[in-house]
């Protein structure tokens, strides 16, 4: 069983999309053949100095059906300090999607690296091509699926890979708001749990909409979800708009990251967490959520604050810290190497999270203000 050591260790675990690889939904929806990267190798510039498309280096447009990549996604995390994979979990009323690599990891044993799962419960719409209103496929939340879910998560919960906390599975859900009963529910996951010889469950919320104290969905913590709840004003006035058609929003991702350290922990516990770099516009090309000014370096000064933080507040058992994403590359948020930056975000999360291992030695605080001027 993986468990966190009694000393400065944050545990890293990087959020990850399993969508890169095709299943007939997908195909039936959005034309034969679609994966995550048909949106991301369309990708356009909107205005002039506007990075797009993101393009992977080292590892190509991989399939995830395939073993070899799936370890060597494994082995290059582990080189570069992260803890884990926090797979996305899709579930609807008991029917599963993009499951594959997750199950066949799980039946296999390999790769033999840390992961925990994040259930993705909202419906499926045309969002990306501007039709939200029209659902795909729907959640329904209902009680009587509460049991269900909860069955289908034990081979998970029962695998020594799992991640736990306090020696309990970590699971997170997505939108606790849009359950009927969310402390009914987590009562009941709680009690299956129990009777099924797993023990408790770390459950957290991720904050993603109106998520508040957790202990108000019987829940243990809330997990960071940037870039939920941007309050940064936007700066489309300050770049030259290139697409007629863009009515996204774009923001300074220095000032974004000055904002987020700004803000004030809550009583309840808060596990912090940092992203590399957003842009949607390869799935909403004139209505994406830009962030311009993302560098390596401003990633680097983010989360080595974050990481500082979360040892000063947090008791060992509970350091984690999560980084969105691993492979989100239709959102431009992946530390997986692309053309452009290589592996320099990979090598400033090692450092980061590195800084924490000196036996003995302070943490180098940043000043988030002076370090990104």
């Amino acid at each position: 069983m993986y468990s966190a050591s009694h000393d400065r260790r944050v545990r890293a675990i990087a959020f990850y999309l399993p969508q890169f690889h095709p299943i007939p939904e997908n195909d039936r929806w959005w034309g034969e053949g679609f994966t995550e990267w048909t949106n991301v190798s369309k990708a356009k510039p909107n205005f002039v100095g506007h990075y797009q498309p993101h393009l992977p280096a080292d590892s190509g447009f991989y399939d995830l059906r395939v073993p070899e990549v799936r370890e060597q996604q494994a082995a290059l995390a582990r080189e570069h300090g992260i803890h884990g994979f926090c797979y996305y979990y899709y579930w609807f009323a008991g029917k599963r999607l993009l499951e594959r690599p997750l199950e066949e990891m799980r039946i296999s044993g390999a790769p033999a690296f840390p992961y925990c799962l994040c259930w993705a419960n909202e419906n499926w719409t045309r969002r990306w091509d501007g039709a939200e209103g029209e659902v795909l496929i729907a959640q329904n939340p209902s009680r009587a699926d509460d049991e269900r879910l909860i069955r289908d998560l034990l081979p998970h919960f029962r695998d020594p890979r799992y991640i736990r906390v306090h020696g309990k599975p970590l699971l997170i859900v997505y939108r606790v708001g849009v359950l009927p009963d969310v402390r009914a529910s987590a009562s009941i996951w709680r009690d299956v749990c129990r009777r099924e010889g797993i023990g408790d469950i770390y459950l957290c919320a991720a904050k993603t909409y109106d998520t508040s104290d957790p202990a108000r969905y019987g829940f243990d913590a809330i997990v960071e979800f940037p870039p939920h709840g941007v309050r940064t004003p936007p700066v489309n006035a300050q770049v030259q708009i290139t697409n007629p058609d863009f009515d996204g929003t774009i923001v300074d991702y220095r000032r974004y990251v000055i904002d987020s350290l700004a803000r004030l922990d809550p009583a309840w516990v808060v596990h912090r967490t940092a992203m590399p770099g957003w842009d949607n516009a390869a799935r909403r090309p004139d209505h994406a959520l830009t962030f311009i000014h993302a560098t390596p370096e401003i990633y680097e000064v983010w989360l080595r604050e974050l990481v500082a933080r979360t040892v000063e507040k947090r008791v060992p058992e509970e350091r984690l810290l999560f980084i969105n994403a691993w492979n989100e590359w239709a959102e431009a948020a992946h530390l997986e190497p692309d053309q452009r930056y290589g592996r320099q975000y990979l090598e400033a999360t090692q450092r980061a999270l590195s800084d924490a291992l000196v036996c003995g030695a302070p943490f180098a605080r940043f000043s988030a203000r002076a370090a990104i001027a």
